[in-house]
């Protein structure tokens, strides 16, 4: 398979201190790191694609990596999620290839998180933007998690690229209190509750 050529990444970090309700004495922090890479398969129609998969997986460890080392550590990781804008010259295909290397990479660098990692995907111009879905890392049904954030470059993803992105966050939305499932009350055993 093509190495992957990377044209630019990005690190992004939010803290939040209140949505209008009481300030916290310390934020909720959220935070994303994206990539663009070239698009080995822009411009024409490729069977055999998943190779790539296995060449992004160096790239997905070390966003992993870097991203919970800039919201404070993996152990202060509770929210996740993984998302993919494609070129125009792309496929919504070429996307996937973003799963296994982005959601394998954040459980490794995580301990083993047991919540599927929540994905989103497009085909998009340059500037476009993608909702990176977010829950928590070991039950996908505590609703305090359930979040999203805003991904995207000015000048990316050109035709032949794709932008990829992984996201996380420190506990639940500042002013959670819709109910559902808490994190205090997880029983580990399927990734769900």
């Amino acid at each position: 398979m093509p190495e992957v050529r990377i044209r630019k990444r990005l690190l992004v970090l939010e803290d939040i201190y209140h949505e209008g309700g009481p300030p916290r004495a310390e934020p909720h922090r959220r935070g994303a790191a994206l990539a663009v890479v070239a698009n080995p398969f822009a411009g024409r129609y490729e069977p055999d694609i998943q190779g790539f998969m296995d060449d992004l997986r160096p790239l997905g460890l070390e966003m992993a990596q870097s991203l919970a080392g800039a919201l404070g550590g993996a152990e202060r990781i509770e929210g996740y999620g993984k998302a993919a804008i494609v070129g125009a010259a792309g496929e919504l295909e070429h996307g996937a290839l973003w799963h296994a290397p982005g959601g394998y990479a954040m459980r490794e660098v995580l301990g083993g998180a047991r919540a599927i990692v929540p994905s989103a995907k497009k085909v998009g111009g340059v500037g476009a933007r993608i909702d990176v879905p977010i829950t928590h890392v070991n039950a996908s049904y505590v609703r305090s998690h359930f979040d999203a954030f805003e991904a995207g470059l000015n000048d990316a993803p050109r035709a032949d690229e794709i932008l990829l992105a992984l996201a996380m966050t420190t506990g639940p939305r500042i002013h959670s209190r819709c109910g559902g499932l808490e994190a205090r009350q997880i029983k580990g055993e399927d990734g769900l509750k």
